[in-house]
């Protein structure tokens, strides 16, 4: 860092939530340790640097130091994680697909119909939370998770014949509003 005779104000501005001081903190700083993580070939280096960051900031209350050891500090930490995410990756590797393997699996859907189909399955959801309780209950218990009436009934605390009628009365009121709105079913 080369905030020099300025560093002791900087820090303490900094302890402070001063936006001037991290501001300046940061521009020298995320340089040397954004060269460091991504010469040690981290996965994301960018999203490291900020838990970096965040550390350090979660951590500044209890630093005491020269520009020189602050400096160090950052760098340490940034080596810490940088260990911690090697160590995680040789926990969980990532294999990459070959060639043969992709082109054996081929492309899986039409993006924009996912995306559509996503939208409107939230608009769905979106009109269900306007639904009295109960019925959102079992309109999400069937529709969502997926199961049978006598479950839901199980879960919900009712008779199979009231899970029935709520059900009966939910779809219908999500019917109705869905043609409103124009969201086709």
């Amino acid at each position: 860092m080369t905030l020099g005779e300025t560093f002791s104000s900087t820090l303490q501005a900094a302890r402070t939530g001063a936006e001037w001081a991290w501001t300046a903190i940061y521009r020298e700083l995320a340089p040397p340790v954004l060269g460091y993580l991504r010469a040690r070939k981290v996965a994301d280096p960018e999203d490291l640097l900020g838990e970096v960051f965040l550390i350090i900031v979660r951590n500044l209350p209890g630093f005491e130091g020269d520009e020189r050891q602050f400096r160090t500090w950052a760098l340490t930490i940034a080596h810490r994680r940088v260990v911690d995410e090697h160590r995680r990756r040789l926990r969980r590797p990532v294999v990459p697909l070959s060639d043969e393997e992709v082109a054996r699996v081929g492309p899986r859907g039409n993006a924009e119909q996912e995306a559509l189909a996503a939208v409107e399955a939230e608009r769905v959801v979106g009109i269900i939370r306007g639904l009295p309780p109960d019925q959102q209950d079992v309109l999400l218990l069937r529709l969502l998770a997926d199961l049978t009436v006598k479950e839901v009934a199980g879960v919900i605390g009712k008779r199979v014949g009231a899970v029935k009628a709520l059900q009966r009365r939910g779809l219908a009121a999500l019917k109705k509003e869905l043609a409103r709105q124009g969201v086709p079913l």
